[in-house]
């Protein structure tokens, strides 16, 4: 990743949004995730964008996502079942509850709403508060940095604990 973030399309990254980008791919690694060696266009969430999903499946579910950005970088997770995970939640530090329950994301019932379902639609408790979010723009953390590295690295082990080898 570094020698990636060296080439000069990079240069417009700060230091430090380099070092977090680093940081959090060498942590992912460990989990069994990562991005394919391929840094690839940010369509319509920045200049690029890093995908990580599961080493060696064929399946490629993403768990998380960098968008880099002209002038600063967001951290994307990909949660389901929120409600198994209320209690990790209900004690996590502010800004990573804030994600759960503050009203950025909060589902508008727009026109993917088929027969009062929407596939879309990420539903559940926290604090005894029932919240509906959109799935497309859900779980963003903006301007992530080394020091609440290790609260997004616990987050991701509490929705994708590390499997055990069966050999």
């Amino acid at each position: 990743m570094k020698t990636i973030l060296a080439e000069e399309r990079f240069n417009f990254i700060s230091d430090e949004n380099k070092k977090f980008i680093i940081a959090f791919n060498n942590e992912i690694s460990k989990l069994g995730y990562g991005f394919g060696g391929n840094i690839g266009s940010g369509y319509c969430w920045g200049k690029y964008m890093i995908i990580y999903s599961r080493i060696g499946i064929k399946s490629k579910k993403v768990v998380a996502r960098i968008y880099i950005r002209e002038d600063s970088i967001v951290l994307r997770l990909f949660f389901n079942n929120i409600d198994n995970h209320r209690d990790h939640i209900e004690h996590s530090p502010k800004y990573i509850k804030d994600v759960f329950t503050g009203e950025y994301g909060k589902c508008n019932h727009c026109h993917n709403d088929k027969g009062g379902k929407c596939r879309f639609r990420k539903t559940y408790s926290i604090d005894n508060k029932f919240i509906e979010k959109c799935n497309g723009i859900t779980f963003e953390f903006s301007e992530p940095d080394l020091k609440k590295l290790p609260d997004y690295m616990n987050l991701l082990n509490e929705f994708y604990p590390k499997r055990r080898s069966t050999i």
